[in-house]
């Protein structure tokens, strides 16, 4: 569950799409939990994946879609003066 875990942050997935792979395969949710909790913290992963989608509006849809968090996507919009947001 770890390695999977790592594998789909390394390919810029979120929490929420992680833990539903996992669970999804079958993987118990405290398993899934504590695969979680051995990755890189999401705002962290965000802020690479922001950056690697050059920001916008159109980034904090690809976030979303990815199963990234409400508060992460928030938080980078909020971030970005080019969005016009916060």
């Amino acid at each position: 569950a770890r390695a999977r875990a790592e594998h789909l942050a390394a390919r810029g997935y979120g929490n929420e799409w992680i833990r539903a792979d996992l669970e999804a395969q079958g993987v118990a949710a405290e398993t899934a939990g504590d695969a979680l909790a051995g990755l890189e913290p999401e705002a962290e992963r965000g802020l690479r994946e922001w950056a690697k989608l050059r920001g916008g509006l159109g980034a904090a849809r690809t976030l979303a879609r990815r199963g990234f968090a409400e508060e992460t996507v928030e938080s980078l919009l909020a971030q970005d003066p080019s969005t016009g947001v916060g």
